[in-house]
């Protein structure tokens, strides 16, 4: 799953708020910390704010703050805010999505997006913070899909294990909905 720049901008920027949501943050800051523009940043943030999770306050000392539960917020709560969801509307499906094989594969590639997005609205931003302070205090180790083994597995059901069931049970459904060899 590849995931639109908005949304990695707003996940890159969801975490800034939530690591220290006392703060309050410049959209200038985050741009010049991740090399983005400034403005398209605002406009990714001015999502945020009216989805409810930042809060914007102008003037001297103003930015933005974090404002939502990070226990509770998912990655998938952030990233919904700016991806559309399947087929775009009124587009028919490629005459290849259409023939068995096409067919076939578009079975596994959407079964992989509801495990995907299972994954993603399991992992908390709370989960994000210890990730991040296990990366600053030095464990290298990698905590992501691009390791070659299934450790990785472990870590993400490790962290989901500390955090929400009900998002653990969609993720282990989803896993069973798989079409059988």
């Amino acid at each position: 799953m590849k995931l639109q720049k908005n949304s990695s901008l707003a996940l890159y920027s969801v975490l800034e708020f939530a690591a220290d949501p006392t703060r309050h943050i410049s959209a200038a800051e985050i741009a010049e910390k991740y090399g983005v523009s400034a403005h398209h940043l605002a406009k990714v943030l001015n999502g945020l704010a009216h989805a409810g999770i930042v809060e914007s306050v102008r003037g001297v000392g103003g930015g933005y703050r974090f404002i939502g539960n990070a226990r509770r917020l998912t990655l998938i709560d952030v990233i919904q805010n700016f991806e559309q969801a399947g087929l775009p509307e009124g587009r028919p499906p490629a005459p290849d999505e259409l023939t068995p094989v096409g067919k076939a594969l578009g079975l596994v590639l959407s079964e992989i997006d509801e495990i995907a997005k299972a994954t993603l609205g399991s992992i908390t931003l709370t989960t994000m913070l210890r990730l991040m302070e296990r990366q600053r205090n030095g464990n290298t180790q990698s905590a992501g899909p691009n390791t070659r083994n299934n450790s990785h597995a472990k870590k993400w059901s490790k962290a989901a294990a500390e955090e929400s069931s009900p998002a653990r049970h969609r993720a282990g459904r989803a896993a069973k909905n798989l079409p059988a060899n």
